[in-house]
């Protein structure tokens, strides 16, 4: 895919001094270095290297990338390799994809409390999931997945939610069988909202409890304990959204799908349209409309834009894909391996991961030369803030 013309590091870099000193006393350091490592993302500010090919006099200086997690730029690489260590995980059998979100009067109070909310988002989900599969009348069976959060809507709105990977079955209690699902079912979604209101709201209350929930402006009331039990009363009755799309066509197109979720950020560079002093535009994806074009342009103001973007900055440390179940990273390997023999599947061939031959030279790149395919070795390795002594034209590349 071409560079953008435009990217979310042009904007902090052209708007982002007048944003923070606007802001200054309201932005979070966490935040702070996330523009930081944006702006600075693949420039001389964080070093890099010079590569020459091998077999024609091709050379090019590629910029260190900042690997920031929440960088429009490094997510790509980052969720290659993650899918490169996930491949072998797959298994020959349906995969679901469920949803579980929340309420926007209580994604508001997870923006205050993130690392408690979300994970207890993270929690409840997977519980309702192995709890009703684990029923005897539903499935009956132990179950695995993969959990990836977004905090994001199509317009950078704050909304919570969980993107559930599942594959439809599990071992029987005694672990001596595979059970598998229904074709092209897997739960009842109105039963998985029922119990994941439960699960949340009972997580929700035993957080309050504890003090671990923080309360702002016209619901600071509710950090009484009788204020906020009857807040919640409404939420007990109401309808939680929890909704399943039809299954993969395979496990090739699980593994599409992840690398397109796993990573993502609250926006690409390439849905950015245009960027000045008064405005942002970019496109996005109006889910009201049920038939048609659902594509159009929102146009932002610059700081609004920003700080929308900031919004989905999580906490230093909070991991926001997870495993649950029989794909816990514990004991994902022994329970892979057990499943592969009761399906009666070959172990994945070792082969493709296998150490380099002799022949591969140390630092080299894994991307053959624009101009004859050769291999490209580096030649020189540049540190932050310095010059290579090598010319060339700089070409965008992670390191």
């Amino acid at each position: 895919m071409p560079r953008p013309k435009l990217e979310i590091a042009d904007i902090f870099r052209r708007y982002g001094p007048a944003w923070r000193q606007a802001n200054a006393g309201h932005v979070s350091l966490s935040q702070l270095k996330v523009m930081s490592s944006i702006e600075a993302c693949r420039t001389e500010a964080l070093g890099g290297h010079v590569a020459a090919c091998t077999k024609c006099d091709h050379h090019h200086i590629a910029y260190n990338s900042c690997k920031n997690r929440h960088c429009p730029k490094c997510q790509g690489p980052a969720a290659r390799d993650w899918m490169e260590a996930r491949a072998e995980d797959l298994l020959p059998v349906e995969y679901f994809h469920v949803v579980f979100t929340l309420p926007a009067e209580i994604a508001q109070i997870a923006y205050w409390n993130q690392k408690a909310v979300y994970g207890l988002l993270f929690r409840a989900s997977a519980e309702t999931v192995m709890i009703i599969a684990a029923d005897p009348k539903r499935m009956g069976a132990k179950v695995g997945m993969t959990s990836v959060l977004h905090t994001w809507g199509s317009a950078m709105t704050h909304h919570p939610h969980i993107h559930m990977i599942i594959p439809g079955g599990g071992l029987s209690p005694d672990g001596t069988r595979w059970v598998a699902c229904k074709p092209g079912f897997f739960l009842h979604v109105r039963v998985l909202s029922r119990l994941f209101r439960r699960l949340f709201l009972d997580g929700l209350m035993a957080l309050h409890r504890a003090g671990e929930l923080a309360f702002f402006g016209k619901l600071e009331h509710l950090a009484q304990a009788d204020a906020f039990t009857a807040w919640l009363t409404h939420f007990r009755k109401s309808e939680w959204v929890v909704y399943s799309k039809p299954p993969f066509g395979g496990p090739e197109a699980v593994l599409a799908y992840l690398s397109r979720y796993t990573h993502r950020v609250a926006i690409s560079n390439h849905r950015l349209v245009s960027a000045n002093t008064g405005t942002v535009a970019f496109r996005w994806k109006d889910y009201r409309i049920k038939s048609g074009d659902r594509q159009k342009v929102m146009r932002l103001a610059t700081p609004e834009f920003i700080r929308r973007f900031l919004v989905h900055v999580l906490p230093d440390g909070f991991h926001r894909i997870r495993n649950y179940g029989l794909l816990a990273s514990s004991a994902r390997k022994t329970n892979i391996t057990k499943i592969r023999a009761l399906l009666g599947v070959q172990p994945a061939d070792e082969t493709a991961t296998s150490e380099p031959d002799g022949e591969i030279v140390p630092l080299t790149l894994r991307e053959p030369c624009p101009c004859c395919g050769g291999q490209l070795r580096i030649i020189e390795i540049f540190r932050r803030g310095q010059q290579p002594m090598s010319r060339a034209p700089p070409r965008e590349q992670a390191a």
